[in-house]
């Protein structure tokens, strides 16, 4: 699962919060990416839901956690830099 994913729900608010706040973070270091966030349905996976489900929403690079509930903007703006995606 390489790249940006966000493992979230149906009518889950903070799951839009955070690809919302995803969204102004990958325009402003890394537009590039904005559009290759996948949104991946937590519930239509049941190894998903069993390590996921009380978590979401989930940021996920490159299939590992970077954080769960609210986005860290800080976070993903580092590890994107690290991987020489983002701009200075």
């Amino acid at each position: 699962m390489p790249g940006l994913a966000v493992v979230s729900r149906e009518n889950c608010p903070l799951c839009e919060e955070m690809l919302a706040v995803l969204a102004e973070t990958l325009a402003a270091v890394a537009p590039a990416l904005a559009d290759s966030v996948a949104v991946i349905d937590v519930d239509a996976d049941a190894t998903l839901q069993r390590r996921y489900g009380l978590k979401v929403p989930v940021l996920l690079l490159d299939g590992e956690p970077v954080c769960h509930g609210h986005l860290d903007a800080a976070e993903v703006v580092r590890l994107l830099r690290g991987r020489g995606t983002a701009g200075a």
